[in-house]
Protein backbone atom coordinates (compact mmCIF):
# COMPACT_ATOMS: atom_id res chain seq x y z
CA UNK A 1 0.00 0.00 0.00
CA UNK A 2 1.44 3.37 -1.01
CA UNK A 3 0.56 6.67 0.65
CA UNK A 4 2.43 9.52 2.29
CA UNK A 5 2.95 9.73 6.05
CA UNK A 6 4.10 13.10 7.35
CA UNK A 7 2.99 12.75 10.99
CA UNK A 8 1.52 10.17 13.37
CA UNK A 9 -1.10 10.56 16.06
CA UNK A 10 -1.34 7.84 18.68
CA UNK A 11 -3.91 6.61 21.13
CA UNK A 12 -2.50 5.86 24.60
CA UNK A 13 -4.45 3.39 26.77
CA UNK A 14 -4.30 -0.20 25.44
CA UNK A 15 -2.09 1.03 22.59
CA UNK A 16 1.10 2.00 24.46
CA UNK A 17 0.28 0.23 27.74
CA UNK A 18 -2.56 -1.93 29.13
CA UNK A 19 -5.03 0.27 30.99
CA UNK A 20 -6.59 -2.29 33.36
CA UNK A 21 -3.52 -2.73 35.61
CA UNK A 22 -3.09 1.05 35.89
CA UNK A 23 -6.73 1.54 36.93
CA UNK A 24 -6.50 -1.31 39.44
CA UNK A 25 -3.36 0.28 40.89
CA UNK A 26 -5.06 3.68 41.05
CA UNK A 27 -8.11 2.31 42.88
CA UNK A 28 -5.86 0.52 45.37
CA UNK A 29 -3.90 3.73 45.94
CA UNK A 30 -7.16 5.60 46.56
CA UNK A 31 -8.30 2.95 49.06
CA UNK A 32 -5.02 3.31 50.95
CA UNK A 33 -5.24 7.11 50.96
CA UNK A 34 -8.87 7.12 52.14
CA UNK A 35 -8.14 4.68 54.96
CA UNK A 36 -5.47 7.04 56.28
CA UNK A 37 -6.93 10.49 55.60
CA UNK A 38 -10.71 10.03 55.26
CA UNK A 39 -11.77 6.90 57.15
CA UNK A 40 -15.50 7.65 57.01
CA UNK A 41 -15.35 7.86 53.22
CA UNK A 42 -13.26 4.67 53.14
CA UNK A 43 -15.93 2.81 55.11
CA UNK A 44 -18.84 4.15 53.07
CA UNK A 45 -17.27 3.91 49.62
CA UNK A 46 -15.43 0.63 49.02
CA UNK A 47 -14.51 -0.13 45.42
CA UNK A 48 -17.74 -1.94 44.52
CA UNK A 49 -19.82 1.00 45.71
CA UNK A 50 -17.54 3.47 43.91
CA UNK A 51 -18.05 1.53 40.72
CA UNK A 52 -21.81 1.98 41.01
CA UNK A 53 -21.26 5.68 41.62
CA UNK A 54 -19.20 5.78 38.43
CA UNK A 55 -22.24 4.58 36.50
CA UNK A 56 -24.26 7.39 38.06
CA UNK A 57 -21.88 9.92 36.53
CA UNK A 58 -22.90 8.76 33.07
CA UNK A 59 -26.58 9.02 33.94
CA UNK A 60 -26.54 12.29 35.89
CA UNK A 61 -23.71 14.24 34.29
CA UNK A 62 -23.60 13.45 30.54
CA UNK A 63 -21.77 16.73 29.93
CA UNK A 64 -18.76 15.12 31.63
CA UNK A 65 -18.64 12.16 29.25
CA UNK A 66 -15.45 13.43 27.55
CA UNK A 67 -13.68 14.48 30.77
CA UNK A 68 -12.43 11.65 32.97
CA UNK A 69 -10.67 14.05 35.33
CA UNK A 70 -13.88 15.98 35.98
CA UNK A 71 -15.79 12.71 36.42
CA UNK A 72 -13.36 11.48 39.07
CA UNK A 73 -13.32 14.81 40.90
CA UNK A 74 -17.14 14.92 40.91
CA UNK A 75 -17.21 11.41 42.35
CA UNK A 76 -14.79 12.32 45.12
CA UNK A 77 -16.69 15.48 45.99
CA UNK A 78 -19.92 13.48 46.29
CA UNK A 79 -18.24 10.73 48.31
CA UNK A 80 -16.75 13.19 50.77
CA UNK A 81 -19.97 15.18 51.12
CA UNK A 82 -22.10 12.12 51.84
CA UNK A 83 -19.52 10.72 54.29
CA UNK A 84 -19.18 14.04 56.12
CA UNK A 85 -15.51 14.43 55.26
CA UNK A 86 -13.64 17.70 54.81
CA UNK A 87 -14.10 18.75 51.13
CA UNK A 88 -10.60 20.23 51.21
CA UNK A 89 -9.30 16.64 51.17
CA UNK A 90 -10.63 16.00 47.67
CA UNK A 91 -7.48 17.34 46.03
CA UNK A 92 -5.23 14.96 47.96
CA UNK A 93 -7.49 12.00 47.20
CA UNK A 94 -7.49 12.78 43.50
CA UNK A 95 -3.71 13.17 43.45
CA UNK A 96 -3.26 9.77 45.11
CA UNK A 97 -5.49 8.19 42.48
CA UNK A 98 -4.03 10.03 39.50
CA UNK A 99 -0.38 9.49 40.42
CA UNK A 100 -0.98 5.74 40.49
CA UNK A 101 -3.04 5.91 37.30
CA UNK A 102 0.04 7.32 35.55
CA UNK A 103 2.29 4.50 36.80
CA UNK A 104 1.77 2.54 33.61
CA UNK A 105 3.60 -0.58 32.52
CA UNK A 106 4.48 -0.24 28.85
CA UNK A 107 4.04 -3.07 26.42
CA UNK A 108 7.50 -4.58 25.70
CA UNK A 109 7.70 -3.00 22.24
CA UNK A 110 6.45 0.49 23.16
CA UNK A 111 9.53 2.49 24.13
CA UNK A 112 11.86 1.33 21.36
CA UNK A 113 9.12 1.66 18.74
CA UNK A 114 8.17 5.17 19.85
CA UNK A 115 11.79 6.28 19.69
CA UNK A 116 12.11 4.88 16.18
CA UNK A 117 8.86 6.49 15.03
CA UNK A 118 9.80 9.85 16.56
CA UNK A 119 13.07 9.85 14.62
CA UNK A 120 11.10 9.57 11.38
CA UNK A 121 8.03 11.82 11.76
CA UNK A 122 6.41 14.12 14.36
CA UNK A 123 4.28 12.31 16.93
CA UNK A 124 1.24 13.56 18.84
CA UNK A 125 -1.17 11.78 21.15
CA UNK A 126 -4.94 11.87 20.72
CA UNK A 127 -6.72 10.17 23.59
CA UNK A 128 -10.03 10.06 25.40
CA UNK A 129 -8.21 9.16 28.61
CA UNK A 130 -6.47 11.47 31.05
CA UNK A 131 -3.02 9.89 31.34
CA UNK A 132 -0.26 12.49 31.56
CA UNK A 133 2.69 11.89 29.23
CA UNK A 134 4.86 14.24 31.28
CA UNK A 135 4.37 12.19 34.43
CA UNK A 136 4.84 8.98 32.48
CA UNK A 137 8.08 10.29 30.96
CA UNK A 138 7.18 10.06 27.27
CA UNK A 139 6.52 13.73 26.52
CA UNK A 140 9.98 14.33 24.96
CA UNK A 141 8.97 11.99 22.12
CA UNK A 142 5.75 13.88 21.34
CA UNK A 143 5.05 17.30 19.86
CA UNK A 144 1.95 17.62 22.05
CA UNK A 145 -0.74 15.72 23.90
CA UNK A 146 -4.37 16.32 22.92
CA UNK A 147 -7.01 14.85 25.20
CA UNK A 148 -10.78 14.85 25.01
CA UNK A 149 -10.82 16.97 28.17
CA UNK A 150 -8.77 19.75 26.53
CA UNK A 151 -10.54 19.53 23.19
CA UNK A 152 -14.02 19.50 24.63
CA UNK A 153 -15.19 16.38 22.80
CA UNK A 154 -14.08 12.78 22.61
CA UNK A 155 -13.14 10.40 19.84
CA UNK A 156 -14.73 9.47 17.46
CA UNK A 157 -15.85 13.11 17.03
CA UNK A 158 -14.03 14.23 13.84
CA UNK A 159 -12.96 17.57 15.30
CA UNK A 160 -10.47 16.07 17.76
CA UNK A 161 -8.46 14.38 15.00
CA UNK A 162 -8.66 17.49 12.84
CA UNK A 163 -7.41 19.72 15.66
CA UNK A 164 -4.41 17.43 16.00
CA UNK A 165 -3.70 17.68 12.26
CA UNK A 166 -4.00 21.45 12.39
CA UNK A 167 -1.60 21.69 15.31
CA UNK A 168 0.84 19.42 13.48
CA UNK A 169 0.54 21.56 10.35
CA UNK A 170 -0.11 18.46 8.25
CA UNK A 171 -3.10 17.67 6.02
CA UNK A 172 -5.30 14.88 7.42
CA UNK A 173 -4.61 12.53 4.51
CA UNK A 174 -0.89 12.71 5.37
CA UNK A 175 -1.44 11.87 9.06
CA UNK A 176 -1.58 8.28 10.31
CA UNK A 177 -3.70 7.69 13.41
CA UNK A 178 -2.66 4.63 15.40
CA UNK A 179 -4.71 2.87 18.04
CA UNK A 180 -6.33 -0.29 19.35
CA UNK A 181 -10.01 0.63 19.28
CA UNK A 182 -11.99 -0.25 16.16
CA UNK A 183 -14.52 2.58 16.46
CA UNK A 184 -12.56 5.30 18.26
CA UNK A 185 -9.22 4.91 16.53
CA UNK A 186 -9.93 3.48 13.08
CA UNK A 187 -13.49 4.29 12.07
CA UNK A 188 -13.46 7.75 13.69
CA UNK A 189 -10.10 8.78 12.28
CA UNK A 190 -10.88 7.40 8.82
CA UNK A 191 -14.11 9.38 8.67
CA UNK A 192 -12.14 12.51 9.59
CA UNK A 193 -9.91 11.90 6.56
CA UNK A 194 -6.82 10.48 8.27
CA UNK A 195 -4.94 7.32 7.40
CA UNK A 196 -5.35 4.63 10.04
CA UNK A 197 -3.39 1.83 11.68
CA UNK A 198 -5.08 -0.76 13.88
CA UNK A 199 -2.82 -2.13 16.64
CA UNK A 200 -4.36 -5.53 17.20
CA UNK A 201 -2.40 -7.05 20.09
CA UNK A 202 -4.88 -9.93 20.50
CA UNK A 203 -4.52 -10.92 16.83
CA UNK A 204 -8.23 -10.63 16.11
CA UNK A 205 -10.12 -10.33 12.83
CA UNK A 206 -11.26 -6.92 11.63
CA UNK A 207 -15.01 -6.86 12.40
CA UNK A 208 -16.36 -4.35 9.87
CA UNK A 209 -16.92 -4.35 6.10
CA UNK A 210 -17.67 -0.67 5.46
CA UNK A 211 -14.42 0.76 6.87
CA UNK A 212 -11.03 -0.91 7.04
CA UNK A 213 -7.70 0.25 8.47
CA UNK A 214 -4.96 1.23 6.05
CA UNK A 215 -2.51 -0.76 8.17
CA UNK A 216 -3.00 -3.65 10.59
CA UNK A 217 -0.23 -4.78 12.97
CA UNK A 218 -0.03 -6.73 16.21
CA UNK A 219 2.33 -4.24 17.86
CA UNK A 220 4.11 -0.92 17.44
CA UNK A 221 7.42 -2.58 16.54
CA UNK A 222 5.83 -3.85 13.32
CA UNK A 223 4.60 -0.33 12.56
CA UNK A 224 8.10 1.08 13.11
CA UNK A 225 9.50 -1.55 10.75
CA UNK A 226 6.89 -0.64 8.15
CA UNK A 227 7.59 3.08 8.46
CA UNK A 228 11.34 2.57 8.09
CA UNK A 229 10.81 0.58 4.89
CA UNK A 230 8.06 2.89 3.61
CA UNK A 231 10.10 6.08 4.01
CA UNK A 232 13.20 4.43 2.57
CA UNK A 233 11.21 3.39 -0.52
CA UNK A 234 9.66 6.87 -0.79
CA UNK A 235 13.10 8.52 -0.57
CA UNK A 236 14.53 6.16 -3.20
CA UNK A 237 11.62 6.86 -5.54
CA UNK A 238 12.12 10.61 -5.15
Amino acid sequence: MTFRIRAITLDLDDTLWPIAPAIDRAEQALDTWLATHAPRAAAQWPLAVRQRLRLQVDAERPEMAHDMTAQRQWMLERMFAEAGEDPALVHGAFEAYFAARCEVEHYPDTLDALERLAMRVPLASVSNGNACLTRIGLMPLFRFQLGAREHGAAKPTPSIYLEACQRLGVAPHDVLHVGDDVELDVVGAARAGLRTCWIDRRNEHWPRHDVRPDLHFTDLAALADWLDAHLATEHHAA
